[in-house]
């Protein structure tokens, strides 16, 4: 009996900071895209990793007739790659944006590395298709072209953001989430969809479905409207079917999770000031603080740990991913403080796992979140918190009304595997 012959590779898959979103969107194409080979280098010292990865690379990666596709993230000088392996240029070769740096939050705009922006911009001049994770990233990267090239002191290009614009288009990160339903409690079960897929399905009345579509007010903000009750008196619950999944009073204090990455572009200056706020108004409340660390860690951290020390459930990067789900499913709102979000992987985990979820009314978040999970001030976070603090029940009962199925590796696989193909006969 002959052994069957492994084709060989047609798609050339490469990370220079294969790590987080960046490592599972390269898992998962290996795992559901044929034929690929798959080059990485480890997610640490971000910007050697940009700086010096293309040359790794060009020495790594073997020289192969049958490959047909390139992909790689931002991250990479596709530029000088393609310069150093001129076997590479006639490939498809396909750049993917989880970021971008033209408008990457720095401390102050002389501390931006001009380089690192630059180089995105020369990729996406050899690149054949420009890929984007989101409207926001892929609007915001072109709109800031014309005055990031400004700083160029002289003979400078010009209207590259139209060379650029005709390869563009958006195409969600995939989430690759796993049932949670042995983790989620008693209450958030009792609201949770009929199916995995769209809000309309609620398990609800027909007639409260057709009272929440037609109330355009926010249901669960509705007693602390400024219309409502002052807030030395306590609001009368009234009609709480529109906060579906009636439970039991509940007396656990509210459970607020923070699942980011400790870094000053997250803001957990906002989120800690915030929270002490509540703890000195003599508000309860429960905490994780979750996400990766690295090097530098904002000193806001060790200091708020002190402080908020009694509120704490969780607090730092946990070992494993069923650990981390475990502890979304047990929380009731997700909070992001964020100046920099370009997708916002962590805010649409905790909202599959059945957390309400607060966010900047700014950046990605109005392309995902409906307005009612939106904040615009320092001042409406820390009211919101506030009264969720005092009736952590309207959060428990609440069905967010954020579709993430769309976001589905299931539903977005198809267009991952079309962007990775070549036409019959290539």
């Amino acid at each position: 009996m002959q052994s069957e012959v492994t084709p060989p590779p047609r798609v050339l898959l490469v990370e220079a900071f294969y790590g987080g979103s960046h490592r599972q969107l390269i898992d998962l194409l290996k795992d559901h895209v044929d034929r690929c080979s798959v080059f990485t280098l480890p997610a640490k010292k971000w910007h050697w990793r940009a700086r010096t990865g293309a040359l790794y690379f060009s020495q790594t990666i073997p020289r192969c007739p049958s490959y047909r596709v390139l992909f790689c993230s931002s991250v990479l000088n596709l530029c000088e790659l393609v310069a150093l392996r001129p076997d590479l240029a006639p490939l498809k070769k396909v750049l993917y944006f989880h970021e971008n740096q033209l408008v990457y939050p720095v401390r102050k705009d002389q501390e931006r590395d001009f380089q690192y922006g630059y180089n995105q911009v020369l990729s996406c001049l050899v690149a054949d298709e420009v890929v984007f994770n989101s409207h926001f990233n892929m609007d915001s990267f072109l709109s800031s072209i014309p005055s990031f090239m400004k700083k160029i002191p002289d003979h400078r290009p010009s209207h590259l953001d139209h060379l650029i614009r005709p390869k563009c288009q958006v195409l969600s990160y995939p989430l690759n989430l796993p049932d949670v339903s042995s983790f989620l409690p008693k209450h958030k079960l009792l609201r949770q969809p009929a199916a995995p897929s769209h809000v309309d399905d609620i398990i609800t009345p027909q007639s409260e479905r057709q009272e929440l579509r037609a109330n355009q007010e926010t249901p669960w903000t509705e007693p602390y409207t400024d219309r409502g009750p002052p807030e030395s008196q306590s609001p009368d619950p009234g009609p709480k079917a529109k906060c579906i999944g009636v439970v039991p009073d509940q007396v656990d204090p509210l459970h607020i999770v923070w699942p980011h990455r400790w870094e000053h572009d997250k803001n957990p200056e906002l989120f800690f000031t915030t929270l002490t706020t509540l703890k000195e108004r003599g508000l309860d409340f429960r905490l994780s603080v979750l996400g990766e660390t690295f090097t530098d860690i904002p000193e806001i951290f060790s200091s708020s740990r002190t402080i908020l020390d009694s509120h704490i459930l969780n607090w730092g990067f946990l070992p494993t991913k069923e650990d981390y789900f475990r502890v979304l499913c047990q929380a009731d709102v997700v909070v992001s403080t964020a100046n920099h979000e370009f997708f916002g992987v962590a805010m649409l985990e905790a909202v599959h796992c059945g957390c309400l979820p607060l966010c900047p009314k700014a950046l990605v978040y109005p392309e995902i979140f409906p307005d009612q999970y939106l904040y615009s001030t320092p001042e409406q976070l820390c009211k919101h918190l506030q009264n969720l603090c005092r009736r952590p029940d309207v959060a428990r009962r609440h069905v967010v009304m954020v579709d993430t199925s769309s976001y589905f590796w299931s539903t977005l696989k198809s267009r991952f595997q079309s962007l990775l193909s070549m036409p019959e006969g290539s």
